[in-house]
C-alpha cells in the first residue's frame, strides 16, 4: 500500500520517479536546519530539493533558494552568505495554514464582547 501511495501521491513526499532519479544522478550537496536535502546532478547543471515532511516552498531558506535558482554558485554549507545583525532567522510562511483573525472577527477563535460599545439608535 505504501508503494502505491508513493507512486501516485507526490505532494506528501518525493515520488518514486524522483527517488530513482536522485539515486542514479544525484550528488548530495547539503542539508538545511529543517532536514531538507539539496542535490545536484553530476554535471552540476540541475539542482533540486527533497523536502523533509510537507512540500512547501516557503520552508526553503533564502541562501538555499538562491542556490537552487543559480543565483549563487557557492554552496551555502561550505560558503555561507554573511548575515546582518538585524536579520531574523528564516521562518516558513504560515498564511494559509494559520491565518490571522483580528479580535472581533467572526472567524476569531475567541469572540470579543464589547461592553463599552453602544449601538447607535435613530431618534
Amino acid at each position: 500500500m505504501n508503494f502505491i501511495l508513493r507512486a501516485l501521491v507526490w505532494w506528501k513526499n518525493q515520488s518514486i520517479g524522483t527517488q530513482i532519479f536522485t539515486w542514479r544522478n544525484g550528488v548530495l550537496v547539503g542539508e538545511d536546519d529543517q532536514g531538507n536535502k539539496f542535490y545536484t546532478d553530476k554535471a552540476g547543471k540541475k539542482r533540486w530539493v527533497v523536502f523533509n515532511g510537507e512540500i512547501e516552498a516557503s520552508r526553503i531558506e533564502p541562501e538555499w533558494h538562491g542556490w537552487l535558482h543559480h543565483t549563487y554558485d557557492n554552496n551555502p554549507v561550505t560558503d555561507p552568505l554573511p548575515h546582518k545583525a538585524w536579520e531574523k532567522p528564516h521562518t516558513e510562511n504560515l498564511t494559509a495554514s494559520h491565518p490571522y483573525h483580528p479580535p472581533g472577527s467572526m472567524l476569531s477563535p475567541k469572540p470579543v464582547h464589547f461592553q463599552d460599545y453602544e449601538s447607535w439608535q435613530p431618534e
